[in-house]
């Protein structure tokens, strides 16, 4: 895996990402456009096996051009890294190993969160609100790297 950083430096031409919250249950899914300005939700997947995951995975980045992967890693509030960032850090090597792009963890702390609150101050019922909170969480995640990038 790499850093941000390297990725910035190694990608001067803009291009499509796709950001990921992995979720115990569900993976949320995230792109942005083109010119990395904007990150909109994609799609939420269930998370059944890793083969399935890939497979999904394979399919978006083909369909849709992407040149690169952001995972959301969610550190603890001190920053260290717990039982659930060691879960991604696995996830995010095994899809690694299977899909040829390069792939980046991104501080995650609070995401879902912000997801939350964010579609709230849109009006939208809590039903919904629940229903779409990974890809969401994803989008937040996607659009905090992006914004990186651009700096």
């Amino acid at each position: 895996m790499i850093t941000l950083e390297e990725f910035k430096k190694k990608h001067s031409d803009k291009c499509r990402l796709i950001g990921l919250d992995l979720g115990s249950k569900r993976i949320g899914v995230s792109i942005c456009d083109e010119k990395q300005l904007i990150a909109t939700p994609l799609k939420t997947i269930n998370r059944n096996s890793l083969d399935e995951l890939i497979n999904e995975l394979k399919e978006i980045i083909n369909d849709n051009n992407v040149k690169g992967m952001i995972i959301g890693n969610p550190l603890n509030m001190d920053g260290s890294s717990g039982r659930s960032s060691q879960s991604v850090r696995d996830t995010s090597q095994n899809i690694e190993k299977n899909i040829n792009i390069p792939i980046c963890l991104w501080d995650e702390r609070l995401s879902t969160v912000g997801a939350f609150n964010l579609s709230s101050q849109l009006d939208i019922n809590v039903s919904k609100r629940e229903k779409k909170i990974d890809e969401n969480a994803a989008t937040f995640i996607l659009q905090g790297a992006i914004d990186f990038l651009n700096n």
